[in-house]
């Protein structure tokens, strides 16, 4: 993908859309939108990885930037910043990878990975809360770590919905763009 103005435009655009998704009042957790960014990212950015990389982090901070200012004004609950949030951004942007495993974007790999990186994302975050006693505080034994695979179940599902939704959106989009383009220069 060739960066000129028109794409950079676009990409700030997706960008600031999707933080903004991500903070709406009573959106279900888990059905956001960076889970998609990072696979599409990582499947269109495969020759220049830092905008790979870059994309889900920016919008993940974009929207933990807006979400503080509304924590600090009274206006929700959800701290934008807090301790340990690295982790966070470190699983979302690494879910790049995944994304230079479709760069031929076929319908069947983005929907593989619409699931396999959700998937990816609960396992390893869910297993860290449990590690760290986050969470509801499960106990450090087999039945502990179940329960607390168990307790993010709903957000699992809200997150590979999401994902598979967005995709669609930011793949589809993008190839309706490039048909249209190609049509234009025939």
């Amino acid at each position: 993908m060739k960066l000129n103005k028109n794409v950079l435009l676009s990409i700030g655009l997706m960008v600031l859309i999707t933080s903004v998704y991500r903070i709406m009042p009573n959106r279900p957790y888990g059905f956001a939108p960076q889970i998609a960014l990072a696979l599409f990212g990582g499947a269109f950015f495969v020759k220049n990885k830092k905008w790979a990389f870059s994309l889900p982090l920016i919008s993940l901070f974009i929207s933990d930037l807006l979400y503080q200012v509304l924590f600090n004004y009274g206006y929700t609950d959800i701290q934008g910043f807090y301790s340990g949030q690295w982790v966070n951004y470190l699983l979302i942007g690494s879910l790049t990878v995944f994304g230079f495993l479709i760069s031929d974007a076929k319908i069947s790999k983005v929907i593989l990975a619409s699931i396999a990186a959700p998937t990816t994302y609960f396992l390893i975050s869910n297993g860290l809360v449990w590690f760290g006693n986050g969470g509801y505080h499960r106990s450090r034994s087999m039945a502990g770590l179940l329960q607390t695979l168990v307790d993010g179940i709903p957000f699992y599902q809200n997150s590979i919905m999401g994902t598979i939704v967005f995709g669609a959106i930011l793949f589809g989009g993008y190839s309706l763009l490039k048909t249209a383009e190609t049509k234009q220069i025939a």
